[in-house]
């Protein structure tokens, strides 16, 4: 028992050496990586999300029919896939080009934070449907977003804009919250669709900052500020804030209120500002009374059904991954390994006891 233990505190003291190693090398490379700041390009992904049902219902056929009845539906899709590649052979020998049979849907996914920065890979994701889609098409976007800041949410709504000046279909399905800047979003869509207790709404400005000037006056610390422009800053979080500096900046907040109701008014005369622009939020069921959104359906029932007469794509953008990310997931793996490695010596070490 004695030369067990020996032998394995020397496997643990290799082990956690080995770890510590692998550590240092990550570091070294991350802190390299930092300092080139090389570039990291991405990639578009489109995975056809018929295929995607069609195998989740040949599973389920698998797991409930008999086998009799699987391998004559087995039997029928094939004849079926001859046929309609039969018919555009056909069609290319005449020297024609053969017509779209179904219409296209695009899928887009955008997931908001306070900043919109996910709107770095909508634009990406934008152009490259730009380039194929028509009028006779369709765009779903799949919205998630609690608001945010007014200029960066404002180019997310402009990236938008683009598929609604190109007269391409534009919907908007929000599952769980559009608010705010995510509303702004959501107003771009010739069609908004909400889940029953998704959250919509929020047609209103906040901001708030915390001022530390008594706390530093207490403690007899001076903070001097200069400004050229009398509005240059309004109110500040550690100098004295004035009457003048307060109204100035309400001022602005109420300016920017008015231009989001001039927004939403534009894509959604339907609503009635007066009642919707209070910065309330609307569960669902409640924001189609409101006119906010046009329809309760959930975004997988919504693309269940185009799946039937439309081919739907989902649409993503992907980066590609740094040097540090790579030695990141490595190094994790490694780790895995040495720990699955000394599970298994403590398991050994059990069964020897006994």
């Amino acid at each position: 028992m004695t030369e067990f233990l020996f032998q394995y505190g020397l496997f643990l003291a290799k082990t956690l050496t080995f770890i510590i190693a692998v550590l240092a090398v990550v570091g070294l490379t991350g802190a390299l990586v930092a300092r080139r700041r090389e570039a990291r390009e991405g990639h578009i992904e489109v995975k056809h999300l018929n295929d995607h049902l069609e195998q989740m219902q040949h599973e389920i056929e698998d797991a409930v029919l008999d086998e009799e009845t699987v391998k004559h539906l087995i039997k029928e899709e094939k004849k079926q896939d001859k046929r309609e590649a039969k018919a555009r052979k056909q069609a290319l020998k005449r020297g024609e080009t053969p017509a779209q049979e179904r219409r296209r849907v695009y899928v887009l996914d955008f997931d908001g934070d306070m900043h919109a920065s996910q709107v770095d890979w909508l634009r990406e994701e934008i152009s490259a449907v730009l380039m194929l889609a028509t009028d006779e098409d369709e765009v779903v976007l799949r919205l998630e977003s609690p608001g945010g800041l007014v200029h960066s949410y404002g180019l997310a709504a402009s990236q938008l804009e683009r598929f609604r000046s190109r007269k391409i279909p534009l919907t908007i399905c929000v599952d769980r919250v559009a608010a705010s800047g995510g509303y702004m979003m959501a107003c771009i869509g010739n069609k908004i669709l909400a889940a029953p207790f998704a959250l919509i709404g929020s047609i209103g400005v906040v901001a708030q900052l915390p001022n530390f000037h008594r706390l530093l006056k207490k403690h007899d610390v001076d903070y001097e500020i200069y400004t050229a422009g009398e509005y240059k800053r309004t109110l500040t979080m550690f100098g004295e804030n004035t009457e003048k500096g307060r109204e100035k900046f309400i001022e602005e907040l109420e300016d920017t209120h008015v231009l989001f109701k001039e927004f939403v008014s534009e894509y959604r005369p339907q609503l009635d500002l007066e009642q919707v622009a209070t910065g309330e939020v609307w569960f669902g069921s409640r924001a189609l009374q409101e006119r906010l959104v046009d329809g309760i359906r959930t975004s997988d029932d919504y693309l269940f059904d185009a799946c039937q007469d439309a081919d739907v794509y989902q649409v993503r953008y992907e980066l590609k991954k740094g040097l540090q990310e790579r030695l990141s997931q490595l190094s994790v793996s490694i780790a895995d390994g040495v720990v699955s490695r000394v599970f298994s010596k403590l398991q050994q070490s059990r069964f020897w006891s006994r």
